[in-house]
């Protein structure tokens, strides 16, 4: 017996892309906050102190999510590597993207980041085996070198944040191909409830070694602020994807960069470079083609898969 595919339609397809929208608005929004809360009280105590928001409403989450009726499994789910791996690659990802958001333009760093998809296909190739024609390898090459545009080597916006957002895309590739590997059987929100609770102690242990600032009120809102744009923007990307079609729907993740354009403007007064702004669609367009032919080889499996078994 095969199991087919659900069927969207156009209003669902709407919908999955609001909602996928709205979750880059979150977290395009979150990480504007940051932006501002670092550059009063640090990078340690502005990781810590949003864990203290973040981590209640993420248990909360959690048991509304029915997470009470698993807490006998817990342990068990917690014991596979995959896991773990994905909650120490999520930790290095947070600690080298805010470090390198604080020293760089919001919207070059949020583009730096697209490549992600592209890192995600190569790492599946080399690792894996998944099988990856020569387009999407050329892809990936011109997605590369559109980061070298955004981040530009030997010119003046180049930096060391530059290679913290690199460093990041590389614990960011380790996450979500663990996340491949996460046995059915463990809870996505458990393990998010991990995760915050992971990035927290590394925040409040970085802190311990930094003097403590005295936090203003409009800084404690910002936090919390910034917490409820996290857990809204992971709140989003679970309705959009149970709302619409992926192929229809994931490519609005690329919105994020509009809102950071937008929120560099408005917050900071910053616009990017005409070279990296070049750049972030270079990288735009080579992750929506890999995308595309991702798509078109797992429908020819699919088509080849179901001729074969009839």
């Amino acid at each position: 017996m095969t199991i087919s595919a659900p069927v969207f339609s156009e209003r669902d397809n709407a919908q999955g892309a609001l909602f996928m929208t709205l979750s880059m608005a979150g977290f395009a929004f979150n990480d504007a906050l940051m932006k501002w809360v670092m550059a009063d009280i640090g990078l340690f105590q502005s990781i810590a102190l949003r864990g203290l928001f973040a981590v209640p409403l993420m248990l909360l989450w959690f048991l509304l999510r029915g997470g009470w009726q698993t807490r006998t499994t817990i342990p068990t789910q917690m014991k596979h590597g995959s896991v773990w791996l994905r909650v120490i690659g999520e930790v290095g990802g947070t600690y080298f993207f805010l470090t390198a958001l604080s020293q760089m333009l919001l919207a070059n760093v949020t583009a730096v980041l697209q490549i992600l998809p592209l890192t995600i296909t190569l790492t599946a190739a080399f690792i894996f085996g998944e099988r990856v024609g020569w387009r999407r390898y050329v892809a990936i090459l011109v997605g590369f070198i559109g980061v070298l545009m955004i981040i530009q080597p030997g010119g003046e916006e180049f930096s060391s944040a530059s290679i913290y957002a690199l460093i990041c895309t590389a614990f960011l590739t380790l996450r979500d191909m663990a996340t491949r590997k996460l046995p059915s059987g463990v809870s996505s929100s458990l393990v998010s409830v991990m995760t915050a609770i992971a990035i927290t102690i590394m925040g409040l242990i970085g802190a311990s070694f930094d003097p403590w600032i005295a936090v203003e009120t409009t800084v404690w809102i910002g936090l919390l602020i910034a917490a409820i744009l996290v857990l809204m923007g992971y709140q989003f990307s679970v309705l959009a994807m149970r709302h619409g079609d992926v192929g229809f729907v994931a490519p609005f993740r690329y919105s994020i960069l509009i809102w950071a354009l937008i929120l560099g403007y408005l917050a900071f007064g910053n616009v990017p470079n005409t070279l990296a702004i070049i750049g972030a669609v270079i990288v735009v367009g080579s992750g929506l083609f890999t995308f595309y032919r991702e798509r078109l080889s797992a429908r020819k499996a699919s088509i080849s898969t179901a001729s074969s078994s009839a």
